[in-house]
């Protein structure tokens, strides 16, 4: 009887980056490889099995039924695979590779203060891949591992670990500011000052959201000042400049040391804070598990 011919184990993995992804381009530099050499292991895997797995024209890509069924059976034979080569040759103190983070500005900014740094010397062989940006990405879809927002922006498909207990959104002005223009005393009396916007990512201005007693208003503010960075608006606030809408986490220092002062504090409840996700019901690498793990052993400390 002759030899079946069989797929390697990198052409599988080929396949399952190109049908979780549906774009060469995207496979391809996830697995640092070209675009035609990715088509081509393609191509010879298709050719080993005896069928098309996907369907290919110039814009879109996407799966055959017989890509459907394989890519249904194969994942979990991976994703065991991958953990048993973990148990074998990954022990925490042995561990490397690169572990990639989405995250908004707040929360790549609370890892570096407080989970990085211990990681670092941890893992000093894993490398720490974190992408600061203020639109909502999949991290699925864009090849990350985890991602960083509020508690009330994760996505509901996804696995959730708290980083930090609370946050609190606060209206905060210069002392200059308010010597000169007047405290507002309700959300409505914003109409009277000059508000430092933010543009969101998608193009839109945030609305400043207020509650009190079962009462809630989300204000598209006035002002002449509109900007796109939490930093640049605090740093507007400081000088003067107008009343900014901030996470507290950004400020304490500043409201401390009477840099800023907070108005309207009877209308600013405290919400979920940041979380940690990542995708549920799927293999979880031993980069992130052990990040995770350092995660909440901070946080024991925090008591959060």
């Amino acid at each position: 009887m002759s030899p079946i011919n069989k797929p390697t184990l990198n052409e599988l993995r080929a396949f399952i980056c190109v049908a979780e992804h549906l774009s060469f381009r995207r496979a391809a530099d996830l697995l640092g490889v070209t675009r035609s050499s990715l088509s081509h292991v393609i191509r010879t895997l298709e050719t080993t099995l005896g069928a098309r797995l996907l369907h290919r024209t110039t814009r879109s890509v996407s799966l055959t039924e017989a890509g459907k069924r394989f890519l249904k059976n194969l994942e979990p034979v991976i994703s065991g695979l991958d953990a048993a080569f973990e148990n074998v040759a990954g022990t925490p103190g042995h561990l490397m590779g690169r572990l990639r983070i989405n995250g908004n500005e707040a929360g790549v900014r609370f890892l570096l203060r407080t989970i990085v740094p211990e990681f670092m010397r941890r893992y000093p062989a894993i490398e720490l891949d974190l992408v600061a940006e203020g639109s909502l990405v999949d991290v699925v879809e864009q090849g990350f591992d985890a991602g960083i927002r509020l508690a009330e922006a994760v996505p509901k498909d996804m696995v959730a670990v708290r980083l930090e207990r609370e946050v609190r959104f606060l209206a905060v002005a210069s002392p200059d500011y308010l010597t000169s223009h007047g405290t507002p005393r309700v959300p409505e009396e914003l109409a009277q000052h000059r508000c430092i916007r933010q543009r969101l990512p998608s193009g839109k201005r945030y609305r400043w959201e207020f509650s009190k007693e079962g009462q809630e208003i989300a204000l598209d503010v006035p002002g002449m000042l509109t900007l796109d960075n939490i930093q640049l608006m605090l740093e507007a606030a400081i000088d003067g400049l107008g009343i900014a809408y901030l996470p507290d986490s950004y400020m304490r220092e500043d409201l401390q040391h009477g840099r800023l002062t907070a108005v309207l504090e009877d209308w600013s409840p405290v919400i979920p804070g940041l979380c940690l996700y990542f995708p549920q019901n799927r293999h979880m690498p031993a980069n992130l598990r052990v990040f995770i793990d350092l995660l909440r052993e901070f946080r024991g400390t925090q008591g959060v």
